[in-house]
């Protein structure tokens, strides 16, 4: 895989590790850069649209193809559906920054 650019939402701190978000023809990825395994989750942008109208709505993502998991211990793993043995790992404060960037509308370019 040619070198790719990653984006963060703008909540995140500078620094801090966060969900980052890539496009290659066709495919858009997800990573979270604290994420001990460095899992890569790849989806469809038609994929990764329906996620983000599932997280703007507040509604299940799971129905989007793509399954959120959160522990009661703050762990969240995101997995696709048609890839259930590859799973982003990270955190609820993470993760909820990645969904206020969500909503800001940071991302929608990556469903285009």
């Amino acid at each position: 895989m040619h070198s790719i650019q990653w984006q963060k939402s703008t909540y995140c701190g500078e620094g801090e590790s966060c969900v980052h978000v890539a496009a290659t023809p066709g495919a858009v990825h997800l990573t979270e850069s604290g994420d001990p395994t460095g899992s890569i989750l790849t989806v469809t942008p038609t994929t990764f649209g329906a996620l983000l109208t599932a997280l703007k709505s507040d509604s299940r993502p799971s129905a989007t193809g793509v399954t959120v998991v959160t522990s009661d211990g703050g762990t969240v793993r995101v997995h696709a559906t048609g890839a259930p043995g590859t799973a982003v790992t990270t955190d609820d404060h993470k993760w909820e920054t990645f969904v206020r960037g969500v909503r800001a509308e940071e991302f929608d370019h990556f469903a285009s």
